[in-house]
């Protein structure tokens, strides 16, 4: 932008509302016995009642209704106990039955929020309006022969958790933490891998401008399925641009459903925006309705894993960690669970942390392994810190010896492999005396250089030090000692 855009822009502010879709981890559909499993042969996953055959009946998967449970405890909202699926009608070709089931006036989950946090230190709670079941369609394929399209019926019934927010972001960086905060949500709870990609979580964003200090809302535009978190933002900035430069220069927001182009970063019309009422909707006659009871709902909340922001606070507040840390184990759900595991069998959490972000980090880098794939148990980890912390080896030789071996080795503890490797320190004030010795011995020059004041040639005299030990003493006491014998 210019700076006079810039300066037509600052009148402006964003409101952003977004849907999230999460395809649900369920091994079968949502209401039919079809496999939900991603990656088969075009068409091969569906039956008689996903094509919508007639004479077919659904029924509930009981899998996503604890699913959609489950999310919505952990968003903080209001389980509704009765809840009632409708019709949902439009025609797409890859929607066999011309209607999608879904819920309408009844949803699953009611209000809630998500909190985030902000590159300036605040945080925000945004508002989730509801929460509810339905499920998907299919999927048409358009690139795979030039004048032709290919219709994939696999993913029409799978169950969705469509979530809806409030409008109430103000910026493309609070939409984007909110979705990474749900993603991993949906990830710490087992119900969707989040993977957006693969489409199996997309998102559709709601936006508009009005001046600031206006109390009503702009008209919207609805920018369908982005497939990132970083598109999510690109088409956020560019509407937003767009939206004030129409209305600036006296036009009309049309009310249209967008496409985002990644390529070019801009958006363009997909089609006129459909009013709620031209779905008509209605109950869904095959179904009846879903009543639940709050023991089921209290069965759930108590089988509930520990969550992102408890661990967060925990890290923080309990362990001592800094932010940063507890930010970085707590993004990845296996890393978070394996930090736990492995602070049941220690107590010098900055050790550990240290460790999992040092150098396990740098072999799960070279190898492409996740942590999840970590041969390494966290016992073993934890017994590694044990030597460290009583002195029986060092920090470098743990980290380039022990540490190697304790991945080659698995079913070895530290303890076990440090012997048979000969790593743990031996080395008594005697031969420490003798190896400060030849070092000094060996640079004289440098000995004068640390007389005179240049204090940082002590880790010359360390290196070769640690060479004539085989790394076999204790840095810190041997440290000590030759600085002693340096200052005489």
């Amino acid at each position: 932008m210019t700076v006079l855009e810039k300066t037509v822009s600052e009148k402006y502010e964003l409101v952003v509302g977004l849907e999230v879709h999460a395809q649900l981890s369920t091994l079968s559909k949502a209401f039919s016995s079809d496999s939900a499993a991603f990656g088969a042969e075009p068409n091969h996953h569906v039956s008689a009642i996903s094509l919508g055959h007639p004479g077919t009946l659904p029924r509930i998967n009981k899998r996503m209704v604890e699913y959609a449970v489950k999310m919505g405890l952990a968003c903080n909202c209001t389980i509704n106990l009765n809840n009632h699926f409708a019709r949902k009608n439009y025609f797409y070709a890859d929607l066999p039955k011309g209607y999608q089931i879904t819920q309408d006036m009844e949803p699953i989950c009611l209000g809630g929020s998500v909190t985030v946090k902000l590159s300036d230190g605040s945080t925000k709670e945004l508002a989730i309006h509801h929460i509810h079941m339905e499920e998907d369609a299919g999927k048409s394929m358009h690139d795979s022969v030039c004048d032709d399209s290919f219709i994939d019926l696999n993913r029409a019934g799978v169950p969705l958790l469509e979530i809806v927010s409030q409008p109430d972001m103000r910026s493309a960086e609070e939409a984007g933490q909110y979705l990474t905060e749900i993603r991993k949500l949906l990830r710490y709870l087992d119900v969707c891998d989040g993977n957006m990609e693969e489409g199996s979580m997309r998102c559709d964003a709601n936006i508009s401008v009005r001046l600031k200090g206006a109390t009503e809302y702009g008209n919207r535009c609805e920018v369908k399925n982005l497939n990132s978190i970083r598109n999510v933002q690109r088409a956020i900035e560019h509407e937003f641009e767009r939206q004030v430069l129409i209305v600036e220069a006296g036009g009309y927001i049309e009310q249209n459903t967008l496409n985002f182009n990644a390529d070019t970063g801009e958006t363009s019309v997909l089609r006129t925006k459909e009013m709620a009422n031209d779905y008509r909707y209605f109950p869904e006659p095959d179904l009846m309705p879903l009543v639940l009871d709050e023991a089921y709902v209290e069965h759930i909340r108590q089988s509930l894993p520990a969550l992102p922001h408890q661990l967060y606070k925990k890290y923080t507040d309990e362990l001592g960690l800094n932010e940063y840390d507890a930010s970085v184990i707590t993004a990845d759900k296996e890393l978070a669970f394996y930090f736990e595991e492995l602070i049941k069998h220690t107590a010098n959490y900055k050790a550990a942390v240290h460790l999992l972000m040092g150098p396990v980090k740098s072999h799960l880098n070279e190898t492409g392994l996740h942590i999840s794939d970590l041969p390494l148990k966290p016992q073993n980890l934890a017994g590694m810190i044990k030597l460290i912390d009583a002195g029986s080896i060092n920090n470098t030789v743990a980290s380039h010896k022990l540490l190697p071996a304790l991945l080659a080795s698995p079913d070895k503890t530290a303890e076990q492999l440090a012997t048979e490797l000969n790593l743990l320190i031996t080395a008594d004030s005697n031969d420490v005396s003798e190896f400060i010795s030849k070092a000094i011995a060996k640079f004289p020059d440098k000995v004068t250089e640390y007389k005179k004041g240049k204090k940082g040639v002590v880790g010359l005299f360390m290196g070769e030090i640690m060479k004539l030990s085989k790394g076999k003493i204790d840095p810190q006491k041997t440290n000590q000692l030759l600085i002693k014998e340096l200052e005489k």
